[in-house]
């Protein structure tokens, strides 16, 4: 108790950084042991020359990359995800840059197998210690400690939704202290303190670490008042600006070009070449084994049941929509009697066109197999926003303001939408509506990680079967 009573006087966060580059170098030379007990099974040949050199070189490299854009840091409200994602991200940078020196200085004492050892071993410990990180500072917040008090200036509906996202769970660490506003837009809410004019006393008076500024830009006399009190106070001043009035993206990034701040709407992960590559490997790795694995044995059994139950290809060919709008040949396995509206028409439940042995594939995803070969090719991706037909890209462009951002990224074989219910004949606008959002959320939030939730919940969802896949 003494430790958490000490952590009720000192931000624990201070010294969090020294704490967690310590901690990670201990973790890192441990491995190192570790990895020669597993090759070798002895430390003996942790002294030879060239070894020591990699290991010195692999704790200046680790720590470099801890200090760079502040990995160590942990967000109050970020969830375990995103901080294990950024460690692996770490992880496969130091291990490409070490297999470079290692490569370069023809190090021929260092052993393969052993820096495979030890990126296993660092990967596991290091995901483990990160995990453990969050789970105790979330224990220590709950019992009361290590908190920021806050306040929101302006009870409008984006701060209200900010009191929402930083209250609700205690373990985040923020305790909300109340409302300041002349005229809240909706009822007063609960835990309101007063106008503006009450803000300055209040702030005397009690301990506020952070105010969360809510107004309207048009408020600019009143929000430099609030920002003078702030600094004047030791108070640190947040701005939650309201995006939803220009955009319906979720998700803004800042960007600095030199000393001008750039709002950056619809920010995507895929612009950077490094994650583009990572994409492309998986995509080419993933559609590889399955053309090489499945094809072979598969195919003929579908060609000759296609075959067997209507006259007409094997292959069904349409052109849909891909990345930036521009057009492509979407390859499936034709699941329908040949009909002349294939191209205009969306399947819909009970559709006398479907065959039986067509009703079985699309209800297990089978007559998307083709498919990747459009993936190895490069105009589709295993994971993206499904392709649509071209006139209907054209008609809900029109329908739907923000429709074309899905075409940002190459389209998939299954996505996040998909997952998530949204897939097959849309009979309302909403439901494409939900679609789109859906299809922008995943542009904007991409990772490889995110990638391989959505094909494990496909797969599940093969097996469990789809109301909507029809």
């Amino acid at each position: 108790m003494k430790i958490l009573e000490k952590l009720a006087q000192y931000r624990f966060s201070r010294y969090f950084k020294l704490i967690f580059i310590i901690f990670d170098l201990a973790i890192f030379n441990l491995c190192i042991a570790l990895s020669a007990l597993a090759r070798y099974g002895n430390l003996e040949r942790l002294g030879l020359k060239e070894v020591q050199t990699i290991s010195l070189l692999g704790n200046f490299i680790w720590i470099c990359l801890l200090l760079y854009h502040d990995s160590y840091r942990i967000i109050r409200i970020e969830p375990i995800e995103s901080m294990l994602a950024r460690t692996i991200k770490k992880i496969v940078i130091h291990a490409s840059v070490t297999a470079v020196f290692v490569f370069f200085l023809n190090y021929s004492e260092i052993s393969r197998f052993r820096l495979a050892y030890f990126y296993i071993f660092f990967f596991f410990l290091l995901m483990f210690s990160r995990y453990m990180s969050m789970k105790l500072l979330k224990y220590i917040r709950a019992k009361g400690y290590n908190f920021r008090n806050f306040v929101i200036v302006g009870a409008n509906a984006a701060g209200r939704q900010i009191r929402k996202i930083l209250a609700e769970d205690l373990t985040n660490g923020y305790r909300f202290l109340g409302f300041f506003d002349e005229k809240p837009v909706l009822e007063k809410p609960e835990n309101y303190i007063g106008g503006f004019d009450a803000i300055q006393d209040f702030v005397k008076k009690e301990k506020v670490d952070e105010m969360y500024i809510s107004l309207h830009i048009d408020k600019i006399e009143i929000i430099n008042r609030m920002v003078k009190i702030c600094d004047q106070n030791m108070v640190r001043v947040k701005f939650v600006p309201d995006f939803q009035q220009y955009t319906k993206s979720n998700k803004v990034e800042i960007a600095y070009y030199q000393n001008t701040p750039i709002l950056i709407f619809h920010p995507e992960p895929l612009e950077y070449a490094v994650n583009r590559f990572f994409k492309k490997v998986f995509d080419i790795c993933f559609s590889s084994l399955v053309i090489v694995l499945i094809f072979p044995w598969l195919f003929p059994i579908i060609m000759l049941l296609i075959k067997m139950e209507s006259p007409g290809p094997i292959f069904f060919k349409q052109e849909r929509s891909g990345r930036d709008n521009h057009s492509f040949k979407c390859w499936k396995f034709r699941s329908m009697k040949v009909n002349t509206v294939a191209n205009t028409k969306q399947a819909q439940k009970g559709d006398s066109r479907i065959t039986r042995f067509g009703a079985f594939m699309r209800k297990t995803s089978i007559d998307e197999l083709p498919q990747f070969f459009n993936v190895f090719i490069g105009n589709m991706s295993v994971v993206g926003p499904r392709p649509h037909m071209v006139n209907h890209t054209n008609q809900y462009r029109a329908l739907i303001n923000n429709y074309l951002v899905r075409h940002y990224a190459k389209p998939g074989i299954t996505g996040w939408a998909q997952v998530n219910g949204f897939r097959g004949e849309t009979k309302e606008l909403i439901d494409m509506k939900n679609r789109v959002e859906y299809d922008i959320w995943y542009i904007e939030n991409w990772s490889l990680l995110l990638d391989c939730k959505i094909v494990i919940k496909t797969v599940l969802n093969v097996f469990h079967g789809e109301k909507n896949a029809y």
